[in-house]
């Protein structure tokens, strides 16, 4: 086992990570209930971008209902944005050998 390399191949992939946490975040995934009446739109940083009703399902009697389409609009959005960097960090990590657990 040779510690320099391992450093070394550390050191590139905290680099790789940051990088890819800036392109993440750039990349969007959208998220959609009652078939397209609420509208979520996230980034890969697990950011909520924007939020679209619509107004059909606006009604005072239920906010209710409303509460939960956004919710689960949102709960979608950010599941998707963190599953892409699950996904693009574990292709960053497979390389590395790394025991089972440690990788992300």
């Amino acid at each position: 086992m040779n510690i320099a390399k391992m450093m070394k191949q550390a050191q590139q992939m905290q680099k790789r990570m940051g990088e890819l946490q800036g392109e993440l975040a750039a990349r969007e995934v959208e998220a959609s209930v009652a078939g397209g009446k609420v509208v979520v739109r996230a980034n890969g940083a697990g950011d909520v971008l924007s939020l679209k009703i619509d107004p059909a399902v606006v009604d005072p009697e239920d906010v209710e209902l409303l509460e939960d389409l956004v919710l689960s609009a949102v709960k979608q959005a950010v599941g998707q944005g963190k599953e892409m960097m699950q996904e693009e960090m574990s292709k960053l990590t497979a390389g590395l050998g790394l025991p089972p657990g440690l990788g992300f």
